[in-house]
C-alpha cells in the first residue's frame, strides 16, 4: 500500500509540475511589470505575459556587472528563472543577479527603467522586492515588496501603495557614491529627503530589514550601474 500510495503521490507531483512552473513564471512577471506600472486593468495571466514579452528584456550579471550566459555547469542562465531566495544563499561575490529592462513602446531599442530584484530578512521571516530605476538609473520608479509573514497592519504594510509610493522619485546615489534610501525610524508624516521615506508604525525591524535588503542588492548592482550609465555617455558624477 504505502508503494503504490508513494507512486501515486509521485505521478501526482510530476503532473501538477508544469502548472506549478507556470504560476511562478505569471507571479514572477506580474511582480516586475507591477514595479514600473499599474497592471489592475489586466483582467488574464495571458495578457500579463503578453505586455512582459512585448515591453521587457533581461540578462544576468555578475557582481562586476559583466554579462553571465551560463551557470557553473554549462547551463543557459535566464533571468525570469533565477530563484532569488535560493540565489541568496551564495556567496555576495558568486551569486547571479538579474537584470529586467522595461522597453519603450514606441521605440524597443530604447530601456526606460531598470528592474532590480533583491531579497532579505524581515522581523519574521523572509522579505523581498523588485526595484525600478528610471532611465538615469538614480531615481527610483517603484518598487514592488513582499513578505512571507511579517505582522499583519505592521511590517506587513511594505506590500501597500501607501508605503511603497513613498519610495517614487527617491534617489539612490549622491555625487557619484550609493546612498540607497533609508526608511527612518517612527512615523511622523512629514516629508523626508531624497535618500529618506517615513517609517512604519509598530515595525521598526521590518523597515530595518528592507534597509539591509536595499543596501545589499544596490551594491550589488553598482558595478552594472555605472558601466550602463558609463555606456550611455553620463558622467557617474551625475547620479
Amino acid at each position: 500500500m504505502t508503494i503504490i500510495l508513494g507512486g501515486a503521490l509521485s505521478l501526482a507531483s510530476v503532473g501538477l509540475k508544469p502548472a506549478q512552473t507556470k504560476q511562478i513564471e505569471l507571479d514572477t512577471k506580474k511582480k516586475i511589470l507591477g514595479a514600473v506600472m499599474d497592471i489592475s486593468n489586466l483582467k488574464t495571466g495571458e495578457e500579463v505575459l503578453a505586455l512582459y514579452d512585448k515591453r521587457f528584456k533581461s540578462v544576468v550579471v555578475d557582481i562586476d556587472g559583466n554579462p553571465v550566459e551560463k551557470d557553473a555547469k554549462g547551463n543557459p542562465l535566464v533571468a525570469e528563472k533565477i530563484d532569488i531566495q535560493k540565489n541568496h544563499k551564495v556567496a555576495k561575490e558568486e551569486r547571479n543577479y538579474p537584470v529586467f529592462m522595461f522597453l519603450d513602446e514606441n521605440d524597443p531599442s530604447k530601456v526606460i527603467a531598470y528592474v532590480f530584484p533583491m531579497f532579505g530578512s524581515g522581523l519574521w521571516d523572509w522579505i523581498s522586492g523588485y526595484m525600478a530605476l528610471d532611465g538615469d538609473l538614480n531615481t527610483i520608479k517603484g518598487v514592488a515588496f513582499d513578505h512571507k509573514s511579517e505582522t499583519p497592519g505592521l511590517g506587513a504594510r511594505i506590500t501597500t501603495p501607501e508605503i511603497q509610493g513613498r519610495y517614487v522619485g527617491k534617489e539612490i546615489f549622491e555625487n557619484g557614491d550609493l546612498v540607497s534610501v533609508t526608511m527612518v525610524k517612527g512615523e511622523s508624516g512629514k516629508p523626508q529627503d531624497a535618500h529618506h521615506v517615513d517609517g512604519m508604525s509598530g515595525a521598526t525591524l521590518t523597515g530595518k530589514g528592507v534597509n539591509a535588503m536595499l543596501e545589499n542588492y544596490l551594491s550589488s548592482y553598482t558595478a552594472f550601474i555605472k558601466k550602463q550609465k558609463s555606456a550611455s555617455g553620463q558622467s557617474a558624477m551625475a547620479f
